[in-house]
């Protein structure tokens, strides 16, 4: 490096060295190096932009992948306490899949009661779309889908290997994999939206019609629901995810919504984390 000159300024930190480059009549060699080196850092800069470009790319895309959408699916509503056909097996949510005293488990009605049993009610964000008439013991924001991991025997021999989130689950205790009083359908978080609005849920109970739709409930295809019962529905919904999305109907086949699943600590909050199911089977 060449000693500064009478004419150059010295360095803030007192030097007395140039930050002039070189020019080719004084040094040649040595501007040439500086040029190289100065292009070679931008080169490296750039490099490193694209890089952390590609990872955010990445990283979003892995995000999204992991529970994909299931989108314009029908839904239908029930509620703990309705018995909409006293003459079917299923016929009855005074009990879930999961729950053989869901109703008592979950406080009573989850509505109002009259002369004709537990009906449904109008929900509204006044009250967190809670029930008017009871307090609920459990979350009131619930919903099924088409695969009992526990009372379908396809079902159940396949949840080890469809279920994104077994395996995880079962990795210090894996005879849950094969347990009947442990579900990992049970609880789980679903996240739903219907136009601009959002809401999040529990599972609560497997339905509607069929019970093994694992195509359906976990393909990355966005496939249709397999049962044509009910105008197609691929889900039920609770009062309070009902009013909470703003469905045209308090008990009806027309309604759409898109949903997917989520991890628990990817639900914000809200009114759905008033009260949190945690039981397990009883």
């Amino acid at each position: 490096m060449r000693q500064a000159g009478a004419g150059d300024a010295p360095t803030p930190g007192g030097t007395g060295l140039s930050l002039r480059e070189p020019t080719t009549e004084e040094d040649p060699e040595v501007a040439v190096r500086t040029r190289k080196t100065r292009r070679t850092i931008v080169l490296a800069v750039a490099a490193v932009a694209v890089l952390v470009a590609c990872t955010t790319v990445i990283v979003v895309s892995q995000g999204h992948e992991k529970y994909p959408w299931h989108t314009d699916i029908v839904s239908t509503t029930f509620w703990v306490g309705e018995i909409h056909d006293p003459d079917a097996e299923d016929g009855s949510q005074v009990y879930s899949t999961y729950d053989s005293r869901w109703m008592e488990s979950y406080g009573g009605c989850d509505g109002i009661e009259t002369a004709d049993g537990c009906s449904t009610e109008p929900r509204v964000a006044g009250n967190g779309y809670f029930p008017s008439s009871m307090t609920p013991l459990e979350n009131p924001f619930y919903l099924d889908l088409p695969f009992d991991d526990l009372n379908n025997p396809e079902a159940f021999a396949q949840r080890g290997t469809v279920i994104p989130w077994a395996a995880e689950e079962a990795a210090d205790n894996p005879a849950l994999l094969t347990s009947s009083r442990h579900s990992f359908m049970k609880n789980r978080w679903v996240k739903l939206r219907k136009g601009d609005a959002v809401c999040y849920g529990q599972i609560q109970d497997a339905g509607p019609a069929l019970y093994d739709d694992s195509a359906y409930v976990f393909g990355e295809d966005d496939r249709r629901p397999a049962s044509t019962e009910y105008n197609g529905a691929g889900l039920d919904v609770s009062p309070a995810i009902n009013g909470c999305l703003g469905y045209s109907n308090l008990d009806g086949q027309d309604d759409r919504v898109d949903w997917q699943f989520v991890d628990a600590e990817d639900v914000p909050d809200g009114p759905w984390l008033r009260v949190i199911t945690t039981s397990q089977v009883q």
